[in-house]
Parts: structure tokens; sequence; C-alpha cells
């Protein structure tokens, strides 16, 4: 029996947390696959719990939202004088994440961000919350990571990464750049969990041909990398009149983060207004990440910005081009097929508005080996990926 006054949120439990809420459907799908993967029901720290209820995460996990220092003045204050006047850095992660910390707790603590070593922004809260955990008695466990290999040679990030009780990196990339700092220690190379995210089709629009579309998608974030301004989307107006022009497929236009200051609707809504009047593009309406794996699993070809839609591809079997802009597109590529090259066209890269056809062109001429590497690779490729399961439940005893 629990003693009186003891949160029962507190006490020996998995927490999932550095989930950022389920409008960013990768978010969604790691969260999603990760709780169906545990040896017990896991509690998910979310920037937004009325994202996570509006999609697949309700009924899946207990939603604990975090608090929100910035959005009082007076708290924001009182935490910021904390730390520089009584040197408690970590004062302000206590009261963010609350509702999960206390006194010599044996929580198994998951970071569950992906690619949050990939912002500079987010570097100080990642150090910070590992090691908060960690003095309070906590495992720590960074599941499913891409780092930038330049930011390993940094040794305030090698020795937060050190601190982390378990490490799985979802590319080899990664990988290798941790074994290279020194990291090696209850270090694992194991696929993104999302490889896993169960597929929900519901009814398509008129215009979606089954098994004869190209599923596109666009992220503002990929337009904000670009090198030549304007390009991205001069390189996606012109694959979609090229798709029309010399073929007989469809194109669906397919949203992947849905937040309000980063829409993939903005730029994909653009280009379905040029080319609405053809009656042959859709743009498929937000819902959860295993209803739009549904429609990219029906798609021929996909071309996506967000890593997450091209992982609900390539589990899919789908011949995919990954419109990246970081390590994790190109890790992912570089183990599925054994090169990134052809299969990653990162978005800093392109200079002149055919290319994107170009690379769209190729993977067509190759669509029969693509499949076939695919459907050779992806059993085991999940069999790994399976392993996340296990190696955290070993964690959680």
């Amino acid at each position: 029996m629990l003693q009186e006054g003891v949160n029962p949120l507190k006490k020996d439990k998995i927490v999932l947390y550095m989930h950022a809420g389920s409008g960013n459907h990768g978010c969604e799908a790691i969260a999603n696959t990760v709780c169906r993967m545990l040896p017990k029901p896991a509690i998910v720290v979310t920037n937004s719990a009325e994202e996570d209820e509006a999609y697949s995460l309700k009924g899946l996990c207990t939603l604990v939202e975090e608090k929100k220092i910035r959005k009082n003045f007076f708290i924001h204050v009182y935490y910021y004088l904390k730390e520089r006047l009584f040197h408690d850095p970590e004062a302000a992660m206590r009261y963010r994440f609350r509702e999960v910390t206390g006194k010599n707790l044996r929580n198994l603590n998951i970071s569950i961000g992906g690619d949050n070593y990939c912002y500079d922004l987010l570097l100080k809260d990642l150090k910070l919350a590992n090691r908060m955990f960690r003095e309070q008695g906590g495992k720590t466990v960074l599941l499913g990571c891409s780092i930038e290999p330049e930011l390993l040679t940094d040794p305030d990030i090698i020795d937060d990464m050190k601190r982390y009780t378990c490490i799985i990196a979802r590319e080899s990339i990664t990988w290798e750049a941790l074994q290279d700092a020194g990291v090696k220690d209850s270090t694992y190379l194991i696929p993104d969990p999302a490889f896993l995210l169960n597929t929900v089709e519901k009814p398509v629009p008129e215009a979606f041909k089954e098994g004869n579309m190209v599923g596109l998608n666009l992220s503002p974030m990929a337009v904000e990398n670009e090198s030549v301004a304007g390009i991205t989307m001069e390189n996606y107006r012109a694959l979609i009149r090229h798709i029309l022009d010399t073929t007989d497929m469809n194109i669906a236009l397919i949203p992947h983060v849905v937040w309000k200051n980063n829409d993939d609707r903005t730029v994909l809504q653009s280009l379905y207004r040029d080319f609405s009047k053809t009656g042959r593009i859709v743009l498929i309406e937000d819902c959860s990440c295993e209803e739009l794996k549904g429609y990219i699993a029906r798609c021929r070809f996909f071309i996506g910005a967000r890593t997450h839609s091209t992982i609900a591809a390539y589990s899919s079997l789908v011949p995919t081009l990954a419109v990246g802009y970081s390590v994790k597109a190109r890790g992912i590529a570089k183990d599925l097929f054994g090169t990134w090259e052809d299969y990653v066209l990162p978005v800093q890269s392109l200079s002149q508005k055919g290319e994107l056809i170009e690379g769209f062109e190729w993977l067509k001429e190759q669509e029969q080996a693509v499949r076939a590497r695919l459907e050779k690779v992806m059993p085991a490729y999940l069999e790994r990926t399976r392993q996340i399961g296990k190696t955290l439940g070993k964690l959680a005893d």
C-alpha cells in the first residue's frame, strides 16, 4: 500500500519525457510504438496533452502535461533567480517535470525526442533533465536518437552522453560518431521504433488511385534550410507538373506536422492551389500517425521531407526519396540501402529547379530494385527494432 501523501505517479514508473506533442506525428509515432513495446504502462510527460488526446495516444498511456514556466511571468522570474542567485540550474526542470520527480525515485526515464540534439535551443534542457533524473536515483535512456557527428566533439556533450544509463541510436552515422567519441558503454544501434507503427486505412478521396499515387510531403523547416531562396517550392512545383505531364499517376500531398508555427499544410496548400484544377491532386487532411501511414502505404512512390513520413513509407515497402537536411535522413537511408546517395536529396544542395525531377526519375527507373531491396531487408530490420522493447524491459526490472 502506498504511503499517505505519496503521488502514485512517482513510484517506480516508466516515464517518457521530451515529448513535444502529437501535432508532430513523428513524435506521436515514437511515443505510440514505444508505449506498445514496454513491459508495463508508461507515463508520457507531454508538451500538449490536448494534442495527444486528439490522436492515437489516448488510452495508450497516462498523459501528464509539463508545467509551462515561460507562460507565467512571475514563475519564470522566480526560477531565473533560483538559477542565477542560488546556483540551482535544475530547479526549473524539477518544476517542469514535478509530477514525476522527487528524491530517491527508481523510475526509468526515457528521452524520446529522437532528433532533439540536432537543435541548439534544446541542448541545455536535455542536459539538465538527464542530470536531474540521474541524481534522483533514476535511470535515463536516450532513445532513437540522431546526433550530428560535429556535436560530439564538444566535451560537455560527451559528458552528458556518458551520464545516460543507455543510448539507442537509430542509425549508424550517429552510432559510429558516439563510438568514435568514446561513448561506448550501453550504446546500441537499433532502428527507430516508428518502423513498427501500425497502419490504419481510412477511405481515400476520389482522386486517390490506390497503388498508383505519388505521395509528397514538404515542411516549412525544409524550406527554411534551403540554400537558394525559393528553390524547394520551385522543385516541388516542377516535379508535380512533370508527373502530371509524363505519367498516369495522381499525387497525394500528405502533411506530417500540424503545429501552428511549423505546419506542413501551409506549404502543401500552396501546391494544392496551383494544381487543384487538374483533378489529379489531393490534399490529405490531418489525422493520426497510424492513419497517415495508411495513406502513405497505398502510394506507389513517396517523396518526403519529414523523417517519420519517410519511415512510414520505407516500412510499407514504398520506394522513397528523402528530401533531407540532417544526419537522420542520411543515416536511415544508408542503413537500409548501403548508401544514402540517390536516396536522399539534401535540401541545402538544391540549386536548380529540375533536381527533384531527376531524383524522381531515378527512383522510377529503379522502382523494382528498390522495392525488392526493401522487401529483402525489412523483416530483419523490424526484428531488430523489436529489440527496443527487450532492452527497455531489462532496464525497467
